[in-house]
């Protein structure tokens, strides 16, 4: 394995309104590592179909979540297209796998019962609280975390407002505050940490296919990663970027592609 630990924290909702903040700790993640400002999500931009493609690797008319189904149905292709969880689990099989979400839906219709996830949900702070023990307690093989306070201050005040920017900088604080956790862990070095979002917004909602709900950042830190590089990739290119780091093949059904110059080879 290249590395034995990856961490993806996503951002609900943050696009790529990092820039208009301080965002100390998404900054500093881009001076230690690789990514870009300009990666594309897939549309419509709702969560149910952004989260489910950086989940699975496809485009939502392959998975076909949408925010309707997800309320009442779980996720129905992933014998056909098995999403990250179950990728790992397969190759690695005591590999450690969380899920902790704010938004429960990840949880309970995407993430795969049975196959030894845990799975915690919470209000963001006291969330965060639970992933900074949980990763020095367990040093999971791969952790996925959703924060979603973000997203909810888009829709309360608009997105890319004060009130919004604000938000930003409290959840950027969490970011800073899980790779303390990976470093008191003492697993620093075998890890790699991705930071992104599902999708951005625009006046005070989602979904359409403008430039500021299309656009997020994506940003990796890790011991491999070609420094400073500007990386091209997709939402739906993330679970290649992480079975490569765990040097575990991807699903032959994936749309996800590694990025040509995310790694040093």
């Amino acid at each position: 394995m290249k590395y034995k630990h990856v961490i993806l924290i996503g951002i609900d909702g943050a696009g790529n309104f990092y820039r208009n903040t301080s965002a100390k700790a998404i900054r500093k993640m881009f001076s230690e590592g690789a990514g870009t400002d300009r990666c594309l999500t897939v549309y419509p931009t709702e969560s149910a179909q952004c989260w489910g493609s950086m989940l699975t690797g496809i485009y939502p008319e392959k998975h076909e979540m949408t925010m309707e189904s997800t309320e009442t149905t779980s996720y129905q292709k992933r014998d056909e297209y098995p999403t990250i969880y179950r990728i790992i689990r397969d190759a690695i099989p005591d590999a450690v796998i969380g899920s902790f979400s704010h938004w429960n839906t990840v949880n309970t219709r995407i993430a795969d019962d049975g196959i030894g996830i845990t799975k915690e949900t919470g209000q963001d702070p006291p969330l965060a609280d639970m992933i900074c023990e949980y990763i020095e307690k367990e040093k999971p093989t791969f952790l996925f975390i959703q924060f979603d306070s973000i997203d909810d201050a888009g829709h309360g005040y608009g997105y890319n407002t004060p009130k919004y920017l604000e938000q930003l900088d409290i959840v950027d604080g969490y970011v800073g505050r899980i790779r303390d956790a990976v470093a008191r862990a003492g697993i620093e070095d075998d890890t790699l940490v991705i930071a992104t979002a599902d999708h951005g917004g625009i006046g005070g909602g989602h979904g359409g296919n403008s430039p500021e709900e299309m656009t997020v950042f994506f940003v990796a830190v890790g011991k491999t990663v070609n420094r400073g590089a500007e990386i091209k990739l997709e939402v739906k290119d993330i679970p290649a970027v992480v079975a490569y780091a765990l040097g575990i093949g991807t699903d032959r059904n994936w749309d996800a592609k590694l990025p040509d110059n995310l790694f040093i080879k």
